[in-house]
């Protein structure tokens, strides 16, 4: 059922492929009218009753694709939408445990040298990589090293 209805072209689309038809075939009839007539005089009825009504059909089908592209847009946003609520989990209390716990809860804190955070060694961004170190006291105390925004480091753990 999901598919189907993103399957399915929104009505504005098919008229603007209409009306895009619709004026390019008024414009090759303009042109061909035109194109027969020695004198401008016998060329306006072409112009007036063809080409300028194809020209303006083609814009209005500009139009039409533009409203039609965005409203197809805007309802797979929706149903995307749609599918992520429908994703959460049925346990409320099992949800926010899980977003309240932290990542990295390791006291030992590591850094990567001439890297600019320093880290907690469970840290997703450290952890396994033979080249972390220790931290060095100093820089931190410098300031060159800020807290990782993700497993976050008390400074008190230092």
């Amino acid at each position: 059922m999901r598919t189907a209805r993103l399957r399915t072209v929104h009505p504005a689309l098919w008229a603007g492929w209409a009306a895009l038809a619709a004026g390019a075939v008024l414009c090759v009839i303009g042109w061909y009218g035109i194109s027969g007539e020695r004198y401008a005089e016998r060329q306006l009825p072409y112009l007036a009753s063809c080409t300028i009504p194809g020209a303006a059909l083609i814009v209005a089908a500009a139009i039409l694709l533009t409203h039609g592209r965005s409203a197809l847009a805007a309802a797979r946003v929706e149903e995307l939408y749609g599918l992520l609520v429908a994703a959460e989990p049925v346990d409320a209390e099992e949800s926010a445990q899980t977003a309240a716990a932290p990542i990295a809860i390791s006291g030992d804190l590591l850094m990567v040298p001439g890297g600019t955070l320093w880290h907690r060694a469970d840290c997703p961004l450290v952890a396994g990589k033979p080249e972390a170190v220790p931290v060095d006291a100093k820089l931190v105390a410098n300031g060159e090293l800020s807290p990782c925004p993700i497993c976050e480091p008390a400074e008190a753990d230092d």
